[in-house]
């Protein structure tokens, strides 16, 4: 067959070239394929030169690319993401990278853009297959009519350039579903496609690649790289305010086209500072407005994407706009949408498909990108009716009711457990899951004109933020409800104001906020009395005995709790006297009065046994130990924390698993039992990983001070150094002086067998002068030994001798004979040698009895 040149200049003939046959108008055409593809018609756009951030993703896809020489079939991917999230830039950017590289897709490259979500301009397969025949040089009269024609001739045509050693790449952008996508598929396994698309069109054997938003600093990068490529490197508002910058990428969601609209505005007037742009966008009810700018526009983005929605599913992305929280599980959908949980997945699952919505921390969870959100919210207030909204509210907030209070009732030992979750650890799961949904909601209820939901939700979980170390969350919540109940007319809730303020209390004193505790102590004992109820005011009587206790405030402490212990009615919940009996044996701990700490702890453990409270018999089992390791009684102690631990695994109460592991460590190595000092310090590692994955500063600065105190008496002396002052700089602080004065003793001990006097001198020094000023003789005693003991190492004998005889007055005080004894030897002794003057190296003996 011969023909004439065409106006591309290619002639229709056989000889020298690369053959394929396609059927076209019913009749076998050969037509010799040109040297290369006219680079104009292959579409591919520009790259921006502001693309940042999606370094690993666009190496992935290169890679994908590279052929490895095996039979496997080339590269298929899917770059798939929410509107605007960068899917089109990431592919452009991808597909230049594979021009530029040498023998990668030495055919170039095809793009072409399917417009899928817009109904005017969407391409469909005729005319995408048309479009793209001509790109690869096919004359316009040898393109068939019928679609199954021109894609059997673009399939040929894509495999005779493969074989001819031109590999060519086919990228389709922004493809609404796969049967806009399966007729351009290549049918050459040798011919890499990408495909962008705001589905995860997973039906098309490629691979998926769910592009996500930028990350923080990626998100600020993305603005000044705009804005020095529009107005000049002389742009430097991004590094001038790198606080607006920072907030203006959480603003946008870190959603390159919102971030890209902004970068415009700010470019049109470059006087404008970041901060004006940031409080504009402040506004919520109004960014998805600002974020525009002629032809760029979020909310435009996402309008395209929304026509397509059924009108159950559009229904449902409206409501879930009203959830609180940041995310929501399948039950929790449903509930919004008055449906079954299989029905709600069934609406839901195709909304993450399209990235209306995203899978969450686990399955069965989803969540919404912000600006998305404040979509749908725009949507939900205009489209649905206030009824419907109500109603959704209402079926939502009984949802997060109903589940908390179940679970309270499997967490709260005293309660009957709710059928609801089959047990307590199921019960625990669900409160972890829900927990930040549950505070939105409860925060989120006054406004909403639902006052009873916050003071019901905050009782509910009171037990779980205790369980959990959540003290933060407690504070806020009980300080919200108690606004609530104070600005609300109904009697009913006005009448918890007194049990939130003992809430509060209880959240303030374990912030070691302890005269704000007090306060709000007082202030529930004074509505308590006012109210006549003994109970509540005995319990609250407890919890400020406690709070002065922990205020290094004994004696105040013990009236207190003695007068909680009379106030008890004889009927009420004996586990109240128990929590008193606990309160009480610290308070006597302190105070040295040690037999009696004794007896008060053991009063607690047998009420706590006969109501089945496993935790609150840790917790005393834990406290007991303590005393009777100050009582010397190492085995008995190291044994009812090795029973407090017990009990806390069993409740999974891992702050009572941390304690317990830090005192029976401390009791093991004191206790010189015959299972070695690495057992005690291997316990209190453990105790640590735990303590410090809870946040707790301040039992994690005390379990510290014990492993120092334990690595000393291991005569491991110089590994206690960095514990010990990672402990005394802790405290400092956080204002903690009685952990500061702790560590500084210990410590001293150790600087003390380093070698290093000097600074052992100034250690105890400052223990002794926190301890004098903190009133704690005992623990002023020990400091006064140890210094003495510094003191003799460099040469100070007459200081030596008089912070011996003052540890022993203090020791006389506290009722310690032992170490009354130990310090006045130590006086004598160092009188002797004052008068004998012995050398150096006689002077030492070592540290006396350091301790905490």
């Amino acid at each position: 067959m011969t023909g004439s040149d065409d106006r591309h200049g290619i002639r229709n003939h056989i000889g020298g070239g690369v053959y394929f046959n396609a059927v076209v108008q019913g009749a076998n055409v050969t037509l010799q394929l040109p040297a290369t593809i006219p680079a104009a018609l292959t579409g591919l756009p520009a790259p921006s030169p502001a693309f940042t951030g999606r370094e690993a993703e666009e190496e992935a896809l290169l890679a994908a690319l590279r052929p490895d020489g095996s039979a496997a079939p080339a590269a298929r991917r899917v770059i798939a993401g929410l509107p605007g999230v960068g899917k089109t830039e990431l592919a452009v950017q991808v597909a230049h990278r594979a021009l530029g590289e040498a023998d990668l897709v030495p055919g170039g490259v095809l793009f072409i853009d399917l417009f899928g979500y817009d109904e005017r301009r969407r391409v469909g397969a005729h005319r995408a297959l048309g479009s793209l025949l001509r790109a690869l040089a096919v004359p316009h009269e040898h393109v068939p009519q019928e679609v199954e024609e021109r894609a059997a001739l673009y399939r040929s045509v894509l495999a005779a350039y493969a074989a001819d050693g031109r590999r060519i790449l086919v990228v389709l952008d922004n493809a609404m579903d796969s049967a806009q996508v399966r007729p351009l598929l290549p049918g050459d396994p040798a011919v890499p496609v990408l495909i962008t698309s705001r589905h995860t069109l997973s039906d098309l054997g490629a691979r998926v690649l769910d592009l996500s938003v930028l990350g923080q600093q990626a998100a600020v990068g993305l603005i000044g790289r705009n804005l020095r490529g529009v107005v000049g490197p002389s742009d430097t508002r991004v590094t001038d305010e790198p606080a607006a910058a920072e907030e203006l990428a959480v603003l946008c969601g870190r959603l390159p086209l919102a971030l890209s609209v902004v970068s415009a505005l700010l470019a049109d007037i470059p006087t404008r500072p970041l901060h004006s742009m940031a409080k504009a966008l402040g506004d919520a009810r109004r960014r998805l407005e600002r974020l525009s700018r002629e032809d760029l526009a979020v909310r435009a983005a996402f309008d395209l994407s929304y026509r397509h929605l059924g009108p159950e599913q559009a229904r449902l992305f409206r409501l879930l706009a009203l959830n609180p929280g940041p995310d929501l599980a399948t039950e929790a959908v449903a509930g919004l949408a008055g449906t079954e949980p299989q029905d709600a997945e069934d609406l839901l699952l195709p909304l993450a498909r399209g990235h209306f919505i995203e899978p969450g921390s686990s399955y069965g969870r989803w969540r919404m990108h912000d600006l998305m959100r404040l979509y749908a919210d725009e949507l939900r207030r205009t489209r649905d009716e206030p009824g419907e909204q109500e109603a959704a509210t209402d079926r939502l907030y009984l949802h997060y009711l109903a589940g908390a209070h179940a679970a309270d009732t499997h967490v709260d030992a005293g309660l009957a457990p709710d059928p609801l979750f089959p047990d307590r650890d199921a019960a625990l799961a669900w409160l972890d899951a829900e927990r930040h949904n549950l505070r939105a909601a409860a925060l989120a209820a006054p406004g909403l004109a639902r006052p009873e939901a916050l003071v019901r939700l905050h009782s509910s979980l009171l037990e779980f933020h205790s369980l959990r170390r959540h003290f933060d969350e407690y504070a806020e919540l009980a300080v919200a409800a108690l606004g609530a109940v104070r600005a609300s007319p109904d009697p009913v809730l006005r009448a918890t104001e007194s049990s939130i303020l003992n809430n509060l209390g209880t959240a303030r004193r374990e912030l070691r906020l302890f005269d704000a505790a007090s306060a709000s102590y007082q202030e529930a004992l004074a509505l308590h009395e006012r109210d006549g109820d003994p109970f509540a005011a005995a319990a609250t009587l407890t919890n400020l005995g406690l709070t002065h206790q922990q205020m290094n405030r004994p004696e105040e402490a013990v009236d207190l709790l003695r007068q909680a212990l009379d106030r008890y009615p004889p009927d009420s919940d004996p586990r109240a006297r128990g929590m008193a009996y606990n309160n009480l044996g610290k308070a006597l701990h302190d105070l040295r009065r040690l037999p009696e700490a004794s007896e008060a702890f053991a009063e607690d453990i047998a009420i706590c046994r006969a109501a089945g409270d496993r935790r609150g018999e840790g917790t005393a089992l834990n406290n007991l130990g303590m005393v009777l390791r100050d009582m010397g009684q190492y085995g008995a102690a190291a044994e009812a924390h090795e029973d407090a631990l017990a009990a806390a695994e069993e409740t999974g109460d891992r702050y009572g698993s941390g304690l317990a592991l830090a005192n029976s460590g401390l009791a093991l190595a004191m206790g010189r039992d015959g299972r070695g000092p690495q057992e005690a310090v291997d316990r209190l590692m453990k105790a640590l990983e735990i303590l410090d994955s809870l946040g707790d500063e301040h039992m994690a600065a005390q379990a510290r001070s014990h492993l120092g105190l334990v690595l000393i008496q291991a005569g491991r002396a110089a590994e206690a150094l960095d514990p010990l002052e990672s402990v005394v700089e802790t405290s400092r602080r956080t204002g903690d002086p009685h952990t500061a004065a702790m560590a500084l003793t210990n410590l001293g001990t150790a600087l003390e067998l380093t070698g290093l006097y000097e600074d052992a001198v100034r250690a105890q020094t400052e223990s002794v002068a926190l301890y004098r000023q903190l009133g704690e003789r005992h623990h002023e005693a020990k400091a006064l030994l140890n210094l003495g003991l510094a003191l003799r190492h460099t040469g100070g004998l007459a200081a030596a001798q008089d912070a011996f005889g003052e540890s022993a007055a203090a020791f006389r005080e506290t009722g310690d004979e032992y170490l009354h004894t130990q310090a006045l030897r130590l006086h004598e002794e160092t009188g002797r040698w004052r008068t004998r003057q012995l050398p150096e190296w006689l002077r030492g003996s070592g540290p006396a009895t350091p301790g905490p």
